[in-house]
């Protein structure tokens, strides 16, 4: 394959060599710039091709009354051409947009990556600094309930309510055994599970509990669906990077960008208005994405709207370990009270002889803890999401817009100039033009649309769904 430098460079060569009589439209003389363009274009010699232009009885789409340079099996390499032509079009017309969700889909999800590690580092530090005695038995729950949050975020089937419960379940028996009712042996298993089971009916530490259930519900919800959703929108413009055309619309492409080659018209360009009706009835399909596409954006603003303040994932994450800290200290002070409660439940506790355990916590870790708490406001998680918005609103109608842009960018003649109109080279186009949509094809006189796009209603559906999520 060639690269594009070398497929611009070879092109505007062979296109110079061709230029001389090749606007015009009296008839061609020679097949010979026709077919050194055929042959490079394709990469190789073909069989067959002609040396002088001569009648086509036999062509299906570039069809004319005079004498053609083309024969059938060249027209069917030139309708492959013209439909590869077309994907590498939408392919460039989206890369701008893509590449903006999907780096910034990348970046998200390695940002809450980042804080979740951080929050795990500050939860392990405060057993580490403050509680130092039960800082080894508490740093499995602490990695299991940040394991948790990283599968939820990143769109396992995990429940929050239920991970924030089993946390401070197997917290209780910790802060029991260790400033409640401390002794020189730990509490059997048995006797462990039954405090553990007890600490919802207890309720050692008030209402933290649920204040923490409260937060993680309200950011880790909108972050969750915020990054499916940017996985969501690299995956639509996947997908209408890769549309099949329809025979129609492969037709009226070859018709428009490869039959002027057959009369020896390789400069010509097709009109505006012609282009306009070939672009808007092969995208009209496409086209009707552009309101969903649109509520997509808006919703993608919602979503990050509602990630702020209190329930801004950063906040919640980052402040994990503050509300950690006060549900012990609660336990703490209402010690008595629930050695009480507790005694009631589960009996006295039947001890286990146990060699102390120091906290191993890695220093290292601490020292990375302790640095993330200066943080610059410019690279706040908030920051980068607006950023990001600001960015993706400039795209809002890219899928309306997206015939209209290709022809105006790239494939059509600038106004006034001669150009082609399916037939020949014109001063202007005569037909009527139609507008975009599949209820405005039904007047177009160059490409037939029938009925709807299985894959594009699909990705409407999907679309939807986050919308309303």
């Amino acid at each position: 394959m060639m690269d594009a430098p070398t497929w611009r460079v070879g092109w505007r060569w062979l296109l110079l060599l061709a230029l001389v009589g090749s606007t015009r439209s009296e008839g061609v003389q020679s097949c010979e710039e026709v077919r050194k363009l055929f042959q490079w274009r394709l990469m190789g010699a073909v069989k067959g091709l002609p040396d002088s232009p001569r009648a086509g009885p036999d062509l299906q789409v570039c069809t004319s009354e005079k004498p053609t340079c083309c024969t059938r099996k060249m027209e069917e390499r030139y309708q492959t051409a013209a439909r590869q032509d077309m994907q590498q079009a939408l392919q460039t017309s989206s890369s701008t947009l893509k590449f903006l969700i999907s780096r910034n889909a990348a970046a998200f999800q390695e940002t809450l990556e980042t804080l979740i590690r951080q929050a795990e580092n500050y939860t392990s530090i405060l057993f580490c600094n403050t509680y130092r005695n039960m800082a080894l038995e508490a740093a499995a729950s602490v990695q299991e309930f940040f394991t948790d949050v990283g599968l939820y975020l990143f769109g396992a089937d995990v429940n929050p309510e239920e991970f924030v419960n089993r946390f401070f379940d197997s917290l209780f028996p910790l802060v029991y055994d260790h400033l409640i009712d401390p002794g020189v042996a730990e509490s059997s298993l048995e006797y462990s599970e039954c405090i553990r089971m007890a600490q919802r009916d207890i309720n050692p530490f008030g209402n933290i509990p649920k204040r923490v259930m409260g937060q993680m519900g309200r950011s880790l919800l909108p972050s969750r669906t915020f990054l499916q959703a940017l996985n969501l929108g690299i995956e639509v413009i996947n997908t209408t990077d890769h549309l099949h055309f329809s025979k129609e619309c492969s037709r009226a492409l070859l018709k428009m960008q490869y039959c002027p080659h057959c009369q020896g018209l390789m400069l010509s360009k097709p009109c505006m208005g012609y282009c306009l009706n070939v672009m808007r009835g092969c995208l009209a399909h496409m086209a009707e994405l552009n309101p969903h596409w649109h509520a997509y954006i808006r919703s993608l603003e919602e979503l990050s709207d509602a990630m702020h303040g209190t329930y801004d994932i950063e906040h919640v994450l980052l402040n994990f370990h503050l509300l950690v800290n006060d549900a012990v200290m609660q336990a703490h002070l209402d010690g008595p009270k629930l050695s009480e409660q507790v005694n009631k439940i589960c009996g006295r506790p039947i001890r286990t002889p146990t060699q102390s355990t120091r906290c191993s916590f890695d220093e290292s870790k601490e020292k990375h803890g302790m640095k993330i708490s200066a943080r610059n406001e410019e690279e706040t998680l908030a920051n980068r999401r607006k950023e990001f918005i600001n960015s993706l609103r400039l795209h809002r109608t890219f899928y309306g817009a997206l015939a209209d842009q290709l022809c105006v960018n790239d494939l059509a003649a600038a106004d006034g100039l001669p150009c082609w109109n399916g037939e020949d080279i014109v001063k202007s186009y005569t037909q009527r033009v139609v507008g975009n949509g599949l209820k405005a094809q039904s007047g177009n006189p160059e490409v037939k649309v029938k009925g709807t796009d299985p894959m594009i209603n699909q990705i409407i559906d999907k679309l939807n769904h986050v919308i309303q999520v």
